[in-house]
């Protein structure tokens, strides 16, 4: 099967067209190797998920950590109930460690601890209990509100100083934000200042977009796989129009290749581009809002309409 531009969810090489997710995070391996506990924020469908289980599948590989991205969402729902927080997370922990790890990596039975005790406690029996230093990214952190977000970051701050033997080896927080602008109930302050619950950060990290050389070497995946080619004034529209957001990136070549101009024999040209962006624009798509909130990526397409010249392909 032929793979494809991806617009949902973290990218999977065997299925989507991908480029190697570590090269626009390259400082990650440094700070695992310093122990280190660190943040990783950039605006949504930036691609840090691919990125950091592309990671933690190549650090298990390769034989030295138990590596794992799990995420915090499930324990959205309860904001103030940091038990049924705790339980819900633990329960996502336990079924994308089944998917992701071999048996023999798997995590130990979570202990029973009191609430607002299990996730520390969770990570304390895992990094005792493997049988190589444990790297764990927990995503999705800042989807957490209120008491449960406060319970969290605490207990990772407590069993800091245990690591490397009672706690993970490196732990990395995942989301839009980076911790000095989570909003919580902490010391009678609106922000996490100097009173934070994870003041035991090393780094914060930020996600590139793809750059210029980048995007033509996606768009040139394609091209090898079915043939079809792009134009170099249509990956370099394709640039102008995105700012190499990858979302964009791929949902411009996506209405393209699939619906646009689905015959392989027909070059891709700048026009053609722009008529993705159009479409694109009236779709309203759910994660064109989404992006909207931190880039304004609406308006970045908006305000590169084209003047259509005679020679724009019809629909």
């Amino acid at each position: 099967m032929t793979r494809h531009f991806n617009t949902a969810g973290p990218c999977d090489p065997a299925d989507h067209y991908t480029l190697p997710p570590e090269q626009r995070l390259p400082d990650v391996r440094t700070l695992i190797e310093q122990k280190a506990y660190f943040v990783v924020h950039a605006p949504r469908q930036v691609g840090k998920t691919t990125a950091l289980r592309s990671l933690a599948r190549s650090l298990t590989a390769e034989g030295r950590y138990v590596a794992l991205l799990v995420s915090m969402e499930t324990g959205s729902a309860f904001s103030h109930d940091v038990g049924a927080a705790e339980l819900a997370i633990l329960a996502e922990w336990r079924m994308s460690a089944r998917h992701q790890l071999p048996p023999s990596l798997q995590p130990p039975p979570w202990p029973e601890v009191a609430p607002g005790a299990r996730i520390g406690a969770a990570l304390e029996a895992w990094a005792v209990a493997s049988s190589r230093p444990l790297v764990i990214f927990l995503d999705e952190i800042d989807a957490l509100r209120d008491d449960a977000r406060v319970s969290v970051l605490r207990q990772l701050r407590a069993g800091h100083k245990y690591r490397p033997g009672g706690f993970p080896w490196s732990l990395a927080l995942v989301g839009l934000r980076d911790v000095r602008d989570y909003k919580v109930a902490a010391g009678g302050s609106d922000s996490l200042h100097t009173a934070s619950p994870f003041n035991i950060k090393v780094e914060s990290l930020t996600m590139r977009s793809f750059t210029a050389d980048e995007v033509a070497a996606l768009y040139a995946q394609h091209t090898a796989e079915t043939g079809q080619r792009f134009e170099g004034e249509a990956i370099t529209r394709a640039f102008e129009l995105t700012r190499g957001q990858p979302w964009l990136v791929n949902a411009l070549a996506r209405q393209l290749t699939q619906t646009l101009v689905p015959d392989r024999a027909t070059t891709l040209v700048a026009s053609d581009v722009d008529r993705a962006r159009d479409r694109l624009i009236e779709r309203q798509d759910t994660h064109l809002d989404s992006l909207a909130e931190r880039r304004d990526a609406r308006r970045l397409l908006l305000e590169t309409l084209p003047s259509r010249g005679e020679g724009a392909r019809g629909e």
